[in-house]
């Protein structure tokens, strides 16, 4: 009975509590297992999505020449057909794209854009045309795959948290971007311009460095190289839109802009292939801050050119354009410097030259002008005149030289007697001097021929 008395008994108790936790933790196993299963069933098809999408970047890393004839035309046509794939889901994608997705994107982007570039190919021909990169420059075989990467890249930017993508978007991309603006085919400057521009709006902590990175560009051209860079207009187009954008009063910054980078660009040759694109810059400067259109002509006239008349028909333009816009208040600062250009233009035996700088004077806000300073300019347009009347070879040249005398007379008619006065004088007296001159010379040529007649004979032996 010890025996039987001391011996455990069993506790239904205690029995019960362990199966009931065997019961729980077997139903807590069960029910996070089909937790799990169902998870995975809903990250399956992101994780597909974004397998296929790497795989597509993956074969689209790798760049056609589209030189060698060994490459397959089909390969060539399956990439462009994988970028256009990948164009769709970059545009139709609702949530922001991963890192995952991103690094790989970047890269591939990076390598199919970035490429060495060929040499410019007739650069002195492309020089002097300012408008027909379309006919000259060859199109670009590689284009069809460019295009398509390009429209990826922008619809990048625009749908991008610009702080999120400050890892991928950073200054050495900006200026590997920069760089390929000297491409020759215009339709990727063009798809250039826009993402450039793109970024320049949405990354606006970039502001500063891209508008220092494009200076140099233009600064490097001006002053240290004398090849031709065919993005100067697409890059000046950006920074019309940029001045656009300036408050009232302009930083100094913005005005050692004009002064040191617009104003030189007026002085390469090459000049007229992006006339349109300066000019619109300079102007606006002059629209918000009429002061500084001094600034600007004075600049105009010391680059003034010499013997490329297309560059001086251009400049004529410009300058008139200015003068309506500048401050009334410098008109007789500017009035004789301008006026002096205009009657050497006008004097020019180019006729397109002469003709263009004679229509000036149907501008009545650049007469206004003149007639601040009408004292010091008058003497010069006379001479002017009267030059072109006598002498020019052209027969319409001389026919809009007297419309532009009769109005002057009619101006001041008295002021007009006087200075035809003083230019006969002027006249009368250069005659006097030239004969003085020549019987100066007339007299010395008698003396040598009698000194030497007088001379003996000069004879040199030679020994053997």
């Amino acid at each position: 009975m010890g025996a039987a008395r001391n011996s455990p008994k069993p506790s239904p108790r205690r029995r019960s509590t362990t199966l009931q936790y065997l019961f729980d933790l077997d139903s807590r196993i069960s029910g996070s297992n089909l937790a799990g299963n169902n998870s995975i069933v809903r990250q399956s098809p992101i994780e597909s999505e974004n397998e296929e999408l790497l795989s597509i970047i993956s074969y689209c890393t790798f760049t056609y020449p589209f030189t060698d004839p060994t490459e397959s035309a089909s390969h060539q046509d399956l990439k462009r057909l994988k970028l256009v794939q990948l164009l769709s889901i970059v545009k139709t994608s609702k949530k922001p794209l991963h890192d995952q997705i991103l690094q790989p994107l970047f890269s591939m982007i990076s390598a199919n854009l970035f490429r060495p570039l060929p040499p410019p190919c007739n650069t002195t021909a492309i020089s002097i045309l300012p408008d027909d990169d379309d006919l000259i420059a060859a199109p670009a075989a590689v284009w069809p795959h460019l295009q398509i990467l390009y429209d990826i890249l922008l619809r990048l930017v625009m749908n991008a948290d610009s702080k999120a993508f400050r890892d991928y978007i950073d200054h050495s991309f900006l200026q590997s971007l920069l760089a390929l603006f000297q491409s020759e085919d215009p339709r990727e400057r063009e798809s250039l311009k826009n993402v450039y521009h793109r970024v320049y709006s949405k990354f606006t902590f970039y502001r500063s460095f891209m508008r220092k990175a494009m200076n140099d560009v233009f600064l490097h051209y001006v002053f240290e190289t004398d090849q031709r860079h065919c993005g100067i207009g697409d890059l000046l187009e950006i920074w019309g839109s940029i001045i656009n954008g300036f408050t009232v009063p302009l930083k100094e910054e913005h005005k050692l802009f004009l002064m040191r980078v617009l104003v030189p660009l007026h002085k390469p040759k090459g000049m007229q292939a992006y006339h349109r694109q300066l000019a619109y810059c300079v102007s606006q400067f002059v629209h918000k801050e009429p002061v500084l259109g001094g600034i600007a002509i004075r600049g105009i006239l010391k680059y003034w050119p010499v013997t490329n008349c297309q560059k001086e028909v251009l400049l004529i333009g410009e300058m008139e354009e200015l003068v309506e816009n500048i401050d009334p208040e410098q008109y007789r600062k500017l009035a004789l410097p301008i006026c002096s250009q205009i009657t050497k233009c006008l004097n020019s035996w180019n006729s397109q030259v002469a003709e263009r700088a004679l229509y000036v004077w149907n501008n009545e806000q650049f007469v206004k002008m003149a007639s601040q300073a009408i004292v010091e300019v008058f003497p010069v347009l006379v001479e002017g005149m009267e030059k072109n009347l006598k002498w020019h070879w052209s027969k319409s040249v001389r026919q809009l030289t007297e419309n532009v005398k009769a109005m002057l007379e009619e101006m001041e008619p008295g002021l007009y007697t006087k200075c035809l006065q003083k230019l006969d004088i002027q006249e009368s007296a250069a005659r006097q001097e030239e004969l003085r001159r020549k019987e100066k010379w007339e007299r010395i040529e008698v003396a040598a021929a009698s000194k030497q007649f007088l001379q003996p004979p000069r004879y040199i032996s030679v020994s053997n």
